[in-house]
């Protein structure tokens, strides 16, 4: 398939990269430039771009020792074509060394030129003689911020962060979370996890109870989500996510509203659950997709377009705010985004959500719940934002749940999922009370 010239899908994920390095997010690149290909050809594309974008910065670490006055002096094509043949070189054994570079020599010929094909020839053959060996690396123990933005590929500012607050055996295996491809999850909707493994299995499809109070399954590697969405009436949903919906211990019979629903698999689980739900998001677009897997589900939310900081609704028994975040929960599902986020969209951020909070706060009846949530794991947008609301909102107090285990939850009551420690997403929710 990957022999030759050029391939298609090389093409591709070229165009993918591209797009991505313009602003544009991994999985609405993926979608946009390899829509037409055949499954085979798509599923090298996926694995080949998320790859890249996960090692990213070992990637560069590595070129860049390769390349005279460094990588900020190449092609935005060359410097991506570049890292795409890295990976291939060094990560995908599937494909044959001496087919990832000449392929790679040949598409620099086709977007750059000749000039730009010789070097990409002299970079990855030095690249594949070099290796990735832990001496290409500063050490660990004594510069750990070092290793882990190089080998842990993760921007250095982010790491400094982290280990601002964690230990550096902590964030090594925060980062090595990150660096690895996530499963696929379940929510089942009409069974519980034991008797959805039992029916998948009824159909072929190998899973497990993920257990932990989670109340989710877990897929065996190379399984078909489509095919186990047919077999049991599910959602697919992260063990994360799916902890704020239990944690947020709804009862039955309110009526709730979801002012941040796409991409909806929070707003429909609660769906399941309560007696209404409202589901709102501003984007039209990811709406439709809510409401395709609520006629999948048969699952009957009430949908709107509307802006989180200008409720449709009010005097709502619930109102879940799983407002817009920097993400670093989800890198390993989002791998790109470690690399979109900055400091400066960090305080955007916050902004936005204190105005999403105090807009939700007013759509709550006196006696109601307020649910703020998030997938970071930085405390000025979790546990820090939620202070701040307090302290200027004294009609709400913070009323802990006790509906998923303690290990799930921090000093103050609140859910804090932690991929290096629980091996799921990241996730935080606060659960507060309007006073009567």
């Amino acid at each position: 398939m990957q022999g030759g010239g050029a391939t298609e899908s090389r093409k591709a994920a070229l165009d993918v990269a591209l797009a991505v390095a313009r602003g544009l997010r991994l999985d609405v690149a993926l979608e946009r430039h390899a829509r037409g290909l055949a499954p085979r050809e798509r599923a090298f594309v996926h694995e080949l771009t998320y790859g890249v974008a996960r090692l990213r910065g070992r990637l560069d670490h590595l070129l860049a020792a390769r390349v005279r006055g460094g990588l900020p002096r190449l092609d935005p094509a060359v410097l991506e074509i570049l890292r795409l043949g890295g990976y291939q070189v060094l990560y995908m054994g599937s494909v044959p060394g001496y087919a990832a570079v000449s392929q790679s020599v040949e598409l620099a010929r086709r977007h750059v030129g000749r000039g730009a094909a010789g070097l990409v020839n002299a970079v990855l053959r030095g690249v594949a003689d070099d290796g990735d060996g832990a001496g290409r690396f500063p050490p660990f123990d004594g510069d750990p911020a070092g290793f882990l933005s190089t080998w842990g590929s993760h921007p250095r500012w982010m790491v400094e962060r982290w280990l601002s607050r964690w230990s550096s055996q902590e964030v090594r295996a925060l980062v090595e979370a990150d660096n690895r491809k996530p499963p696929v999850h379940l929510v089942p909707l009409e069974l519980e996890p034991d008797g959805a493994v039992a029916a998948l299995a009824g159909k072929g499809i190998a899973a497990e109870a993920v257990g932990a109070g989670t109340g989710c399954v877990r897929l065996a590697d190379g399984s078909d989500p489509a095919a186990a969405l047919g077999a049991v009436s599910a959602l697919v949903q992260d063990p994360a996510a799916h902890l704020v919906v239990r944690y947020a211990d709804i009862p039955s019979g309110m009526k709730v509203a979801d002012l941040c629903a796409a991409p909806g698999g929070k707003a429909l689980a609660l769906s399941a659950r309560v007696a209404y739900t409202l589901a709102a998001d501003r984007s039209e677009t990811r709406m439709r997709r809510i409401r395709e897997n609520a006629v999948r589900t048969g699952l009957r939310p009430g949908l709107v377009v509307a802006d989180a900081r200008h409720p449709p609704i009010a005097a709502m028994d619930g109102v879940l705010l799983d407002v817009p975040c920097s993400g670093t929960g989800t890198l390993a599902r989002h791998p790109d985004g470690r690399w979109r986020i900055s400091r400066e969209s960090m305080e955007d951020m916050i902004r936005l959500q204190g105005e999403i909070l105090d807009a939700g706060a007013d759509a709550v009846r006196p006696g109601g719940l307020l649910v703020y949530s998030t997938c970071t794991l930085e405390p000025e947008e979790n546990l820090e934002q939620v202070e701040a609301f307090l302290a200027r909102r004294r009609d709400f107090v913070l009323e802990p749940s006790g509906a998923v285990p303690g290990t799930y939850l921090d000093g103050s009551g609140c859910l804090e999922v932690l991929p290096q420690r629980h091996g799921f997403d990241g996730a935080f929710a606060a659960r507060m009370r309007r006073m009567a």
